[in-house]
């Protein structure tokens, strides 16, 4: 009953959808012009900082050059890729909205009626998720159609396109939990914003949204692929496009699993200590 609300409402007052779904696409224009103008200079220098960057000729005339794993038109579809990634994990106001409800006490009527705090939440974000999508799938297929040239490789196999759903819905529900348990973090403090801050920042750079997390240096990159957040945008793109071995891969779904039970226990205990501490006065 929670989630069918929550879907119509979102379905009538969310007429925009498609057109906001669309709008998101533009800067994907300016990506482009501005990683053929680093792979062509990669290509006219002919050297690269890394050991796996190649460069070859290439009578048509675009970049052949390879960074971190990545050609032009894999660049250009990483991006196409992460766009859907982050439309999975993000979740736009929810550590705010949950720090706002426990600091006006508004989350007392969570503690006096049979509904969980964090199961409603949820069902919420999924209602959201499904009512995107329903509406927004139609940009999203025009986008990746006049794209379609940049997937070099075109539809992955369906073992590898089974994995990227997958992660798909293990990065949803790593976001949700990830930035609920942040939320609960007003029990003991009344304003999240400067952490949330905080958060965005590194999860921006971190989760592979901004560039794959192949491109990082050596020395650096070993540390980020610890972290959580590079199933939040970077995971999911590379598994389409093939760039985890697949030697690799049932081992990478398994560490997405784990950090998505990590992220569960201490969303769950984070809520039930703080309501344990909670104290809501007046009618």
């Amino acid at each position: 009953m929670v989630f069918s609300t929550a879907l119509s409402e979102r379905l009538v007052y969310r007429g925009d959808f498609a057109l906001g779904t669309l709008m998101r696409f533009l800067p994907i224009v300016t990506q482009i012009f501005l990683w053929w103008a680093i792979f062509d200079s990669i290509d006219a220098a002919g050297v690269g900082q890394r050991s796996e960057r190649l460069v070859s000729e290439n009578p048509g005339g675009e970049p052949t050059a390879q960074i971190g794993g990545f050609g032009f038109r894999d660049m250009v579809a990483y991006y196409l890729l992460t766009m859907i990634a982050r439309a999975f994990s993000s979740m736009p106001g929810l550590a705010s909205g949950i720090a706002l409800q426990i600091r006006e006490g508004e989350i007392k009527r969570y503690l006096i009626q049979p509904i969980d705090l964090i199961g409603f939440l949820l069902l919420n974000r999924i209602a959201h998720k499904v009512a995107y999508y329903a509406v927004a799938i139609a940009p999203f297929a025009l986008v990746f159609f006049l794209c379609r040239d940049y997937f070099v490789d075109g539809f992955p196999p369906p073992h590898l396109f089974i994995a990227f759903l997958g992660s798909l819905v293990m990065g949803f529900a790593i976001g949700f939990f990830l930035e609920a348990a942040i939320g609960m973090i007003g029990f003991w403090f009344l304003e999240v914003s400067s952490l949330l801050f905080l958060y965005m920042l590194f999860s921006f750079f971190l989760s592979g949204h901004m560039f794959p997390l192949s491109l990082l240096p050596d020395d650096i990159e070993w540390f980020v692929n610890l972290l959580p957040l590079k199933y939040l945008a970077y995971f999911p793109a590379a598994v389409f496009l093939g760039k985890i071995p697949e030697d690799e891969l049932a081992g990478e779904m398994a560490i997405q699993a784990a950090w998505l039970a990590f992220f569960i226990i201490v969303c769950r205990f984070a809520y039930a200590r703080g309501v344990a501490r909670y104290s809501g006065y007046g009618g």
